[in-house]
């Protein structure tokens, strides 16, 4: 029988309740400890699992404490990686290690050196249809990828507060698909060429955000890929990839909750899509933790993001940003180990 690796959840706002309950479900975690700024809902969430409601130092230092899940506030994430990998924990951090490249590399170099295992969020690798369209390419279905196209269309706009403190389109939502672009492809975006708009929140353009965009990418092999991308769509949550090889296509379409088409005289009423992005991807959280306990106790795991793979995906994102600032194709910086 596995071991039951020991978490202390730290963050419990909408995706630490996600983890929180993924790590209640969990047949090899115990929820031990839950940490947070505001000790009421870390109580909260604590007291829903029949965990302990304790201080984020007294969590990661903890003897009962064998991993630390990071799911709090973007700007607090270097700080929590590196201090829980100097106390030897496991870790599972949520996407982006820093907002800022320059700390997140910083912070990657000490961590290195410390061996511990550590994930990085990147949970769209395990989504099950993803998985499928990867499969297809590693056995050459398709031959080598030429022609990548991606969609990435939330169903409705995030908070403005949400907006504010998230890095932008590009480092919140786009980076997933950095990420996927370099997993399913095994190859590396060399230059990205980013436009962009605030179409539907105008006032987020105040902070240099877009809601709307378009990027072009080309791959170390000489592919292209496209990835277009808007926060807000009026039809539900909207994700495809399709990769064009010399012997065919391969896609990993929308998906709906429902499967079946009504016809009715010369009406046709297909189904619609997810309703939200969660609604859509909630399973790939659960099967990127369970990855992530499967190699703690030893099993060898393919698909992990790691540290490197978070840099990598977030150096695409600063080219992307500074692409739409300069109006201009940009070189992606290769993040070496």
């Amino acid at each position: 029988m596995a071991a039951k690796q020991r978490f202390a959840l730290l963050g419990s706002g909408f995706i630490g309740q996600v983890h929180a309950q993924n790590l209640a479900m969990h047949p090899d975690t115990e929820l031990v400890m839950v940490a947070d700024s505001d000790p009421s809902r870390a109580a909260a969430v604590a007291q829903r699992y029949g965990a302990k409601c304790a201080e984020v130092s007294a969590a990661i230092n903890s003897d009962t404490i064998d991993a630390v899940l990071i799911a709090s506030s973007t700007p607090s994430h270097a700080e929590l990686l590196l201090t829980a990998a100097r106390a030897g924990k496991a870790i599972y951090c949520e996407k982006p290690i820093d907002l800022s490249l320059t700390r997140a590399r910083q912070v990657v170099a000490q961590v290195l050196p410390l061996s511990v295992p550590v994930t990085v969020g990147f949970n769209r690798r395990f989504d099950a249809s993803h998985q499928q369209l990867k499969q297809h390419l590693q056995r050459g279905d398709i031959g080598g990828a030429e022609l990548i196209q991606m969609v990435c269309r939330s169903s409705e706009m995030p908070p403005l507060s949400y907006l504010q403190a998230s890095g932008g389109q590009m480092r919140d939502q786009a980076i997933h698909f950095f990420d996927l672009l370099r997993w399913l492809t095994a190859d590396e975006v060399t230059v990205v060429g980013a436009m962009g708009s605030a179409l539907a929140q105008p006032e987020i353009s105040a902070f240099g955000d877009v809601d709307t965009s378009v990027l072009i990418m080309q791959m170390a092999s000489g592919a292209l890929a496209q990835l277009d991308n808007t926060r807000r769509t009026g039809y539900g949550y909207d994700e495809r990839i399709s990769v064009l090889g010399a012997r065919g296509l391969a896609e990993s379409g929308s998906q709906s909750p429902q499967g079946v088409t009504l016809w009715q005289g010369n009406q046709q009423r297909r189904p619609g899509l997810w309703p939200d992005w969660f609604s859509r991807v909630k399973e790939s959280y659960y099967l990127h933790l369970d990855a992530f306990v499967r190699q703690l106790n030893g099993e060898l795991t393919a698909d992990l993001p790691g540290l490197l793979d978070g840099l990598q995906a977030q150096a695409i994102a600063e080219a992307a940003v500074q692409s739409l600032a300069e109006k201009r194709f940009c070189t992606v910086e290769q993040i070496t180990g």
